[in-house]
């Protein structure tokens, strides 16, 4: 029989990245791997990664409250609550708050791959290094990321 996952308020492994933090809902080990899901809360007036493709993975994002602006190549798109947002393997973005309030987003990673990136980055600003361009491109290497604000071929 297959085992139900069900993750209340406050549980979840949670992860600081930064300003922002992540809930990890689904890991991916109740998926066979297939699907990874995080809440993320971004404070107000903060910027996001620098613009970025995944080469194997899918990532949707569903604005559950406040402001978030996606930048997709050199297309700001800035959204509400109720927003879904799905970006494929090869398409450069990034996100911010731009906002007065908190961001809550929804994330989900199809497979599951980058749940992991947000642990190797959490060990990384643990271990004191500050979070740049230079210092997440390593990290970012091991599950075929790159930094890019150009549409992949």
């Amino acid at each position: 029989m297959a085992e139900v996952s069900i993750v209340r308020p406050g549980e979840g492994e949670l992860i600081a990245s930064g300003p922002s933090q992540i809930r990890i809902l689904e890991d991916g080990s109740n998926t066979s791997r297939r699907l990874g899901i995080g809440e993320v809360v971004i404070p107000p007036h903060t910027p996001g990664p620098p613009q970025h493709r995944h080469a194997q993975h899918d990532e949707g994002f569903y604005v559950l409250s406040g402001t978030v602006r996606f930048t997709i190549g050199v297309d700001d798109h800035v959204v509400g609550a109720g927003t879904w947002v799905t970006v494929p393997p090869g398409a450069p973005h990034t996100f911010a708050n731009p906002g007065d309030d908190p961001a809550v987003m929804l994330t989900t990673f199809t497979p599951d791959l980058y749940v992991q990136y947000f642990r190797d980055l959490k060990a990384m600003v643990e271990s004191g290094q500050p979070m740049t361009r230079e210092t997440m491109v390593p990290i970012w290497q091991n599950y075929a990321t790159e930094p890019s604000t150009e549409f992949a071929p």
